[in-house]
């Protein structure tokens, strides 16, 4: 038990650090020699980098610090350590990015033309760090530390105090920076999302069935024989008609769903069906548990 907890407490840190080090390969490969921006600490490290030549790796760190303790004496040390991980990772991988480029070892990808290109590499690069870190239980602090605290001593939504502080951030940054390379910032923050929706919500996606029919038992045990799925039955009754019969959920995945449909109107043509779209399916026929 505590071998599988110790390899479990592993594969999290070393999804922390290959999140963090594509994290910081977009900032610094694309984001940083394009002039563009990012939300959060480490949006406000780039304003500096931009208006006084300040290195991220420290701002990042700096700033960072103050949050992290404010977080550690409210949330505790278990619930802050992977928080902890992530930071010193992110501030690490800046650095060392930060000198490769320095020595002439990597070259950036510097535009003059196409920025948009720029901006949905920088966009996958920088969520999918980001959607790597998130699934592995991490965070890379700053703005996700300030969230927290509002929703607990506020109860504030953490979704709209990131949303706030990201667009305050960035807005900040037309004192520095030009409109159009903020407006290619927001095409690259809405990338970046959208990547890391896909890594934590799984890439995986199938499909619930709920299938009100007055036939719910032989449809299961069809579904059970010749799909060889797992089906829930729950009882109900119909508000109009007041008649007592079974409702049928299942979850298949995406090339069932045509077998499904026809099992179901071969045996109830008249059945009610809603199809769902499930993101992660966990168990027995689907991803493994652990």
């Amino acid at each position: 038990m505590l071998g599988k907890k110790a390899t479990d407490v592993g594969k999290q840190i070393a999804g922390i650090i290959i999140g963090t080090a594509l994290y910081a390969f977009g900032i610094y490969y694309f984001i940083i020699p394009n002039e563009l921006m990012e939300g959060g600490v480490t949006g406000i490290s780039l304003i500096l980098h931009y208006a006084a030549q300040i290195s991220p790796s420290l701002t990042n760190l700096a700033l960072n610090v103050p949050l992290f303790l404010i977080g550690l004496k409210v949330f505790g040390s278990r619930s802050m350590f992977y928080t902890a991980f992530g930071i010193a990772s992110l501030s690490f991988f800046f650095w060392v990015y930060e000198q490769m480029i320095n020595q002439g070892w990597i070259t950036p990808f510097a535009s003059r033309q196409d920025y948009f290109l720029v901006t949905l590499y920088a966009g996958v690069s920088i969520g999918g760090g980001l959607g790597i870190v998130f699934r592995s239980g991490g965070t890379t602090g700053g703005v996700d530390i300030i969230a927290r605290l509002a929703n607990k001593w506020k109860g504030w939504s953490m979704g709209q105090v990131i949303l706030f502080m990201d667009t305050l951030v960035i807005g900040c940054a037309l004192f520095y920076l030009p409109k159009e390379k903020i407006l290619y910032t927001l095409v690259s923050v809405f990338v970046g999302s959208k990547i890391i929706d896909f890594i934590t919500e799984g890439a995986y996606t199938a499909r619930a069935f709920t299938i009100i029919s007055d036939h719910g038992d032989e449809i299961a045990k069809k579904i059970n024989v010749e799909m060889d799925r797992g089906v829930t039955l729950f009882p109900a009754h119909g508000a109009y008609s007041r008649q007592q019969k079974n409702v049928v959920y299942c979850v298949v995945a995406r090339h069932e769903v045509s077998r499904l449909k026809a099992i179901v109107h071969q045996l109830d043509p008249a059945a009610f069906i809603i199809i769902g779209s499930v993101h992660d399916v966990l168990g027995e026929g689907f991803r493994d548990k652990s």
